[in-house]
């Protein structure tokens, strides 16, 4: 077995119970909404989101019988979006298998996603807490922004590192910063307590975007789930091309940018800007950079006193840097 299976083996109870509720909640009259549900939501997916959310409940002393069931809200958003994202990037593999928008067509697939965000707050509402709602609405709307300036810098070779992190907040980090902060939210919390938890969510999202987009050039794709360098071929310029286009000539960066905006790039072309990626210090510089946000995620663990679920959080934060899909 592989070490990532190893790792998360640990939450196998709590990925069990999420499963049922997921598959309890996923209830609607319309025979394609649950096939395509079942398709999006059931079987391969990390369920990091739901996970955080229900550890983030045990840390605050919450122990409710709807936790999983709410834990369900996150996973709910997550792949909501990513059924959009891959109508927009016109993705084919998504979690090991064709993507919804390859199997059942793009309009199936946008207003599928449209469901699950209904079905998401659906649900939240259940937990009768203005506070979460909130936290939810302002997490969606962020995220919808930052699909629409990913939309935007499509195929820019200029994009700034700056504006890049703004683009993996919005999408990434401040959902799982989220899920961290209603499970303090949900337990009755203190403001400096969901705080703290909303900060280390937020941290571990960034470092765990880095690598995601590190591993979009250095994984492969029996282990990540999708093809190697999917990024670059929709047209996203992460960090990993941001850090490495200096490295380059500036007539052979016009060059590759117009087979890579004109989709006339060969497998070689990936090939060799994957190869120019992997081999000038880029993986390291990066990994750098997403322990230095792990680390500060675990700061803010730091008042909590030491117990089981605390270093279950901490294991989880270690591991981001270290996953192999």
């Amino acid at each position: 077995m592989d070490p990532d299976r190893i790792f998360l083996g640990q939450f196998n109870d709590h990925f069990e119970k999420i499963n049922d509720e997921l598959d309890k909640t996923l209830s609607t009259h319309v025979p394609l909404i649950e096939s395509i549900g079942s398709h999006s939501l059931l079987g391969e997916g990390k369920r990091l989101r739901p996970l955080l959310f229900v550890l983030a409940c045990r840390l605050c002393g919450y122990q409710g019988e709807d936790t999983y069931r709410f834990s369900t809200i996150f996973e709910y958003i997550h792949t909501a979006s990513l059924l959009h994202d891959d109508v927009i990037d016109n993705g084919h593999i998504r979690r090991k298998k064709p993507s919804v928008n390859h199997v059942w067509g793009n309009s199936a697939a946008v207003l599928s996603g449209d469901f699950l965000y209904s079905k998401s707050f659906s649900l939240a509402v259940a937990c009768k807490n203005l506070e979460f709602l909130k936290v939810l609405t302002d997490t969606t709307t962020r995220m919808a922004e930052g699909q629409v300036l990913e939309l935007v810098h499509t195929h820019n070779w200029n994009i700034t590192k700056d504006e890049y992190m703004e683009i993996i907040i919005s999408k990434t980090a401040v959902l799982i910063s989220a899920a961290c902060a209603c499970g303090a939210i949900i337990s009755g919390a203190e403001r400096r307590t969901v705080d703290h938890l909303a900060q280390f969510g937020f941290n571990c999202g960034v470092a765990f975007q880095l690598m995601d987009d590190l591993l979009d050039y250095t994984s492969s794709q029996n282990a990540f789930g999708k093809p190697v360098g999917k990024d670059l071929k929709e047209g996203k310029i992460t960090l990993p091309l941001i850090y490495t286009l200096p490295s380059i000539e500036g007539t052979e960066i016009e060059r590759l940018e117009d087979l890579f905006r004109t989709q006339k790039a060969d497998d070689e072309d990936y090939r060799k800007l994957i190869n120019l990626v992997r081999n000038n210090g880029v993986v390291d510089r990066i990994r750098s950079e997403a322990k230095i946000y792990v680390d500060r995620a675990a700061r803010f663990l730091d008042p909590f006193p030491t117990s089981p679920v605390k270093g279950n959080l901490t294991d989880l934060n270690n591991y981001i840097v270290e996953r192999n899909f």
